[in-house]
C-alpha cells in the first residue's frame, strides 16, 4: 500500500493547473519582481549590519520616504496580480517609484531594488493579454499528391498545383529595383 494516495495527487494536479490558468491571466512575473523590488528599498534604510564589533546603520534621513516607496512598490505588485486591468498605470507608477528610490533610499536598495522595480514595471507595461485561440474550420486539402511522372515526391506548391521553384522569391528582375535587393 502506498503513503500517498491518487486523491492527493489528483488534486495537486488541479491545484497546479488552476495556478497556471491564474497566473497566465496576469502580469505575475511582472507583480513578483515590484514585490520583491519593495522589500530592500522599504526594510535597509531600517537595517543594522554588526560586523564583529562594528555596528553600521544604514538609515538615511529620509528613512520614511523610503518606507512609503517599499509600501507602495508592495502594493502595486498585488495590484498587477489582482488587478490586471490596470497594468500600465501600476508599471508606471512602479519605473517612477524605482527612480525616485535612488536619491531617497541608499541608492534604490543598493541598487537591488532600483532594477527589480525596473524590470517589473517594464514587464507590466509590455504584458498584454493573450486572446483564445478561435475555433478555424478545416481547409480543403482536395485529392493527396500522388508522386507525378515528373519524378517529384508529390509537394505542391502554395495553390496546390506546381512544386513551388527552390528560389521561393521573386524572378530575377524583379529582385532588384533601383539598386535596392531584398534581404535572404
Amino acid at each position: 500500500m502506498s503513503a500517498e494516495s491518487p486523491g492527493a495527487r489528483d488534486r495537486i494536479s488541479r491545484l497546479r493547473r488552476a495556478f497556471r490558468h491564474w497566473r497566465w491571466q496576469r502580469p505575475f512575473w511582472a507583480g513578483l519582481l515590484t514585490l520583491l523590488a519593495g522589500l530592500p528599498i522599504g526594510y535597509l534604510p531600517y537595517a543594522n549590519v554588526t560586523l564583529g564589533q562594528l555596528t553600521v546603520r544604514m538609515s538615511t534621513t529620509a528613512g520614511s520616504g523610503s518606507l512609503i516607496i517599499g509600501v507602495l512598490l508592495i502594493v502595486l505588485g498585488l495590484t498587477m496580480w489582482f488587478q490586471p486591468v490596470v497594468r500600465v498605470f501600476a508599471g508606471v507608477a512602479t519605473i517612477l517609484l524605482g527612480l525616485v528610490s535612488l536619491p531617497v533610499s541608499n541608492f534604490g536598495g543598493f541598487l537591488v531594488g532600483f532594477l527589480l522595480a525596473l524590470f517589473g514595471g517594464g514587464m507590466s507595461v509590455a504584458w498584454a493579454p493573450g486572446e483564445a485561440p478561435a475555433a478555424q474550420p478545416a481547409k480543403d486539402a482536395g485529392p493527396a499528391p500522388d508522386g507525378g511522372a515528373d519524378g517529384e515526391d508529390g509537394a505542391a506548391g502554395p495553390d496546390g498545383g506546381e512544386p513551388e521553384p527552390a528560389t521561393a522569391g521573386a524572378a530575377p528582375d524583379q529582385e532588384s529595383r533601383n539598386g535596392r535587393h531584398r534581404a535572404g
